[in-house]
């Protein structure tokens, strides 16, 4: 099995990625990996200590990928409300294409997100500051109200995580539910809230009833 990958380490993810795809995850091993590329199975721990650490490395791969798309919304000269809902709705379409196209590799995102929380707590932390970044640029153009941005920012991360997760994509898709029409509504709310800023969000809390 051949790979454009020069770097050895890419070459083995490469190949175990061909592999999961073709076999599956539980049937795929270093020394399957080893054999499609010709080595010796000491050859690939000299790179990866075990099959675990490799499909951390392919999970960790693709929230970098993730994290790049969201990263182009950042970066776009556009109104933030739009860029945004832009990186929100990309972000919940890569999942669902990879859950249809790539079913093994999304049931081994699946598993290892599920495994491994410090590696989805590192792509909540980099998610969550592309989207402070929005937010910030939209309310120094004066789009959005002002309002507590590192708050702000893991409030939109939560209230999308839904439309994010891949067991929730998954458990969405089986279902037949159109989770596309959803978050746009939530969207709408959103940027609704993002716009009237924290002096209308202290108004809610204060007319809040005493308990």
């Amino acid at each position: 099995m051949e790979s454009n990958a020069s770097d050895p380490r890419d070459r083995i993810l490469e190949t175990a990625r061909d592999l999961i795809r073709r076999f599956g995850g539980a049937k795929t091993n270093v020394v399957d990996i080893a054999q499609a590329m010709g080595l010796s199975h000491s050859a690939i721990y000299r790179h990866f200590r075990s099959k675990a650490e490799i499909f951390d490395a392919l999970a960790a791969a693709t929230m970098a990928e993730e994290a790049a798309l969201a990263d182009a919304f950042v970066k776009a000269d556009a109104p933030a409300a739009e860029r945004l809902a832009a990186l929100v709705l990309t972000l919940h379409r890569s999942k669902r294409v990879k859950l249809a196209d790539d079913p093994e590799m999304h049931a081994l995102y699946r598993r290892i997100v599920e495994e491994r929380p410090d590696l989805i707590s590192d792509y909540a932390r980099r998610i969550t500051g592309l989207l402070r970044l929005i937010l910030a640029d939209g309310v120094a153009r004066g789009e959005f109200g002002t309002m507590d941005l590192d708050a702000a920012a893991g409030a939109v991360r939560d209230a999308f995580t839904v439309f994010i997760h891949p067991a929730h994509v998954e458990a969405a898709t089986k279902a037949g539910l159109d989770q596309e029409a959803g978050l746009q509504t939530l969207m709408g709310l959103v940027v609704g809230g993002l716009v009237a800023g924290s002096t209308q969000i202290g108004a809610v809390q204060a007319e809040r009833p005493n308990e």
